[in-house]
């Protein structure tokens, strides 16, 4: 009863996310997502800049002879990138997303922790496969934090502290750092997830080895078939030539001698 209440459970869950987890609305999500960042990126380009600052310090005008440093600080107003790039775009996306990792984590320990005795269809693999996939997104979660991080505190110690000293070996590692988190993306999924390093093993030869790579095999996915109960088919019949002859049984009565309860006849001579 425990297994079959859990199943039913597992089926509804999957069945709910399909329905919110449209093809439609996923695309749309990816939209909002690139328009959002388009936006972000853009702001300085749209007056949030230096160059009321750059006006302060020639007293007002931006003449031709104006000799101006291309250097990221001076350009970029910190007051954007602390407050409303940090403070706003990553910090708070970033602590969410470290909160609801956290309660999946606990979830799937929690249920793995339960002793379900079933048969080959237990809940349990589902469970661990839910874990791994988890286990490699928090990754990229972390590589994402590592990434980032030092180079907005680096900026928060700009704004708030300007006398403070950071050397410049720090700064650069930080950029990097930066940069080097769009290169680390692929590489975690290639190695944590089966299918990315499939597809990736064929755009590889494909494209840079000039190889006919093999058409990737699509199978449905194994999340959401094994949380079913796998019913064994029935065993199909043997052929006809091997079943025992069945036979009708004779309406009519034996002739060896009367019924019982029926007189007996006397023969006619």
């Amino acid at each position: 009863m425990l297994f079959g209440e859990q199943s039913r459970t597992y089926k509804t869950c999957i069945e709910c996310y399909k329905r919110v987890v449209t093809q439609r609305r996923a695309g749309v999500a990816v939209v909002v997502c690139w328009t959002v960042a388009f936006l972000v990126g853009l702001t300085p380009m749209l007056g949030w800049n230096n160059l009321q600052n750059l006006r302060r310090r020639s007293n007002g005008s931006l003449s031709d002879d104006l000799v101006i440093t291309c250097q990221f600080e001076n350009v970029i107003s910190m007051d954007y990138m602390v407050y409303f790039n940090f403070f706003g775009w990553v910090l708070p996306p970033l602590v969410l997303m470290l909160a609801i990792y956290t309660e999946i984590f606990y979830m799937i320990h929690k249920q793995l922790n339960k002793k379900v005795t079933t048969s080959h269809t237990d809940p349990n693999k589902y469970y661990d496969k839910e874990l791994k996939l988890a286990k490699s997104l928090a990754l990229v979660l972390f590589l994402f934090a590592v990434s980032w991080l030092p180079l907005h505190i680096m900026n928060c110690i700009t704004l708030f502290c300007p006398g403070c000293h950071k050397p410049m070996y720090l700064i650069y590692i930080a950029i990097l750092l930066t940069h080097g988190n769009s290169a680390v993306n692929p590489i975690v999924y290639a190695f944590r997830i089966k299918k990315f390093r499939t597809a990736f093993l064929k755009i590889w030869k494909q494209y840079f080895c000039c190889k006919q790579a093999p058409p990737i095999e699509s199978h449905p996915s194994d999340r959401l078939k094994n949380h079913e109960v796998s019913v064994a088919p029935p065993s199909p019949l043997p052929p006809p030539e091997t079943l025992p002859a069945l036979t009708e049984p004779d309406p009519t009565p034996p002739q060896n001698g009367p019924e019982p309860g029926q007189p007996l006849e006397q023969n006619n001579v």
